[in-house]
């Protein structure tokens, strides 16, 4: 069974900083593309970050300069630093995983998990 786990959500003021982790278990995903979305209340879910397999990185036009996603694959986790948060930031948070950085970014990767919640007051 395929598991991505997410941590590390929270309350934060404006301007802080978070980073979300993302573990997968159950298989290895070396070769993989990994990524992240997030959906606000009352608003469709939207990609934030990707990073594929050979680590090319694609970012939303929002988080740009702020977010940075990386890989540990020794530990089979994904990243998400979060810098410079505000309150448009708030959602919760999915880790995906995809054998192609285009499934990602077409919104439609294999996996996902079950969201970690970002709360930033204003």
């Amino acid at each position: 069974q395929v598991q991505l786990v997410e941590s590390g959500g929270g309350l934060v003021q404006t301007g802080d900083s978070l980073r979300l982790s993302c573990a997968a278990s159950g298989r290895t995903f070396s070769g993989y593309a990994m990524g992240w979305y997030r959906q606000a209340p009352g608003k469709q879910r939207e990609l934030v970050a990707c990073i594929s397999s050979g680590g090319t990185t694609n970012y939303a036009d929002a988080v740009k300069g702020r977010f940075t996603i990386s890989t540990d694959n020794a530990k089979n986790t994904v990243y998400l630093q979060m810098n410079s948060l505000k309150p448009e930031d708030t959602a919760v948070y999915y880790c995906v995983a995809a054998r192609s950085q285009f499934a990602i970014l077409g919104g439609r990767p294999s996996y996902w998990g079950q969201g970690t919640q970002v709360t930033v007051s204003s």
